[in-house]
C-alpha cells in the first residue's frame, strides 16, 4: 500500500518511521514545504528501513501521490503550550485551502486520513474542500484518545491494555467523553473486575484518570513542544486496518448527518473501517449521563464547523 504524508514535522515524520517498520505502507511519499526537511526526515526513516522491512520511503511533491491508497494530513499550525485546539482553527483552514486541492487533483481516488488539529473541525473542512463522498474523509478522531484511555485503565488494573475494553468519543479534545458505563476488563464491567482484584474504582480515581485522558496532549507539549509517537502508533493501526481490509472497529471521527439531535457534524463514534474507508457507524450505548455529555461535545463541534466552513466558503 502507498500512503502519502503531508507534513514532515513531528507527528508527519513519525508517522512515516511508524508506517516504514510496520511494513504497513510498502511505499510513504513524505511531503512539506521545507522540502530540505522532508528530504532529511525520508532518508533519516529510509536507513532504518532494511532492520525492519523492505518498504520504500521519498520526499516528493504533490504528483508523487498518484496511486496513493491514504494520503495522511499532518501539516499545520503547531499546537503551543496553553493553545487549545481550537485555537489553530483559523490558521489551519488556511494552509487546508491549499493542500486538499492537490490531494483531489492528484490522488482523487485516496482516502484522507486528518490529522491536523483542532482534527474533528478540519475532517469538516476537508470534506468540504475535497468533495470526496463522506466514506473517504477521516479524521484519526479520538483513536489515540481511546488508547490513552485504555492505558490508564490498564496500569490500574494490573493488565495488558488490550484486554481492556473502552472508548473515548466526541471531540478529539476537551469535550471528549470517556464513557465509562460499557467499559470492560475480562468480560467483567470495570467495577465489577477491580472490586475481584482488590482494587477500588470510586468517583476519585475515574477522575484522575479522566484528567489523565483529557490533558495529556497538553502536558505533553509542555515538557517536549509536540505529541508524536501515540499518535503515529494511532495512524499506523487505521492505515493497517484499512489496507488489510480488516473492518476493524476504531473511534474515527467523520460526517455524520445527525448526533444527540445536532446535525451535519464531524465527531468520533466507534466505526467500521475497511479498505474503502468508513463501512459502518455505530452508536453505543451510554447512560444518560454520557448522552449529554456527547450533545454537548457535538455542539461545540458544530458551533466551531459552522464557522470554519464559512471561512472557506467566504473564499
Amino acid at each position: 500500500m502507498k500512503v502519502g504524508i503531508i507534513g514532515a514535522g513531528s507527528v508527519g515524520s513519525a508517522a512515516a518511521f511508524s508506517l516504514i517498520m510496520t511494513g504497513v505502507a510498502h511505499k510513504v511519499v513524505l511531503i512539506d514545504m521545507n522540502t530540505q526537511k522532508a528530504y532529511s526526515e525520508a532518508m533519516d526513516i529510509g536507513h532504518a528501513a532494511p532492520f525492519a522491512s523492505a518498504a520504500k520511503i521519498k520526499a516528493g511533491t504533490y504528483e508523487d501521490l498518484q496511486d496513493c491508497a491514504i494520503v495522511i494530513v499532518t501539516a499545520g499550525a503547531n499546537q503551543k503550550p496553553g493553545e487549545t485546539r481550537i485555537d489553530l482553527l483559523g490558521r489551519n483552514v488556511k494552509i487546508f485551502e491549499s493542500i486538499i486541492p492537490q490531494v483531489v487533483k492528484y490522488a482523487p481516488d485516496s482516502i484522507l486520513l486528518i490529522t491536523a488539529n483542532p482534527a474533528d473541525i478540519m475532517t469538516e473542512v476537508a470534506l468540504k474542500l475535497s468533495g470526496f463522498p463522506k466514506e473517504r474523509v477521516i479524521g484519526s478522531g479520538t483513536v489515540l484518545d481511546t488508547a490513552r484511555f485504555r492505558t490508564l485503565l490498564a496500569y490500574f488494573l494490573g493488565v495488558s491494555a488490550k484486554s481492556v475494553h473502552a472508548d473515548v468519543l466526541g471531540e478529539h479534545g476537551d469535550s471528549e467523553v470517556l464513557v465509562w458505563s460499557s467499559a470492560e476488563a475480562g468480560t467483567l464491567l470495570l467495577e465489577e473486575y477491580a472490586a475481584g482484584v482488590g482494587k477500588v474504582l470510586d468517583a476519585e480515581k475515574k477522575a484522575e484518570i479522566n484528567d489523565g485522558v483529557v490533558n495529556a496532549a497538553y502536558r505533553i507539549i509542555e515538557g517536549k513542544g509536540a505529541t508524536c509517537f501515540g499518535i503515529a502508533g494511532a495512524l499506523t493501526q487505521i492505515c493497517r486496518a484499512i489496507g488489510n481490509n480488516d473492518y476493524s472497529i476504531l473511534t474515527l471521527s467523520s460526517h455524520h448527518a445527525e448526533v444527540e439531535g445536532v446535525k451535519d457534524v464531524s465527531l468520533s463514534l466507534p466505526t467500521v473501517i475497511n479498505r474503502r474507508g468508513i463501512h459502518h457507524v455505530i452508536m453505543p450505548k451510554l447512560s444518560a449521563e454520557e448522552h449529554a455529555k456527547l450533545r454537548k461535545s457535538a455542539e461545540t463541534m458544530k458551533d466551531y464547523s459552522d464557522k470554519a466552513l464559512a471561512m472557506v466558503e467566504a473564499k
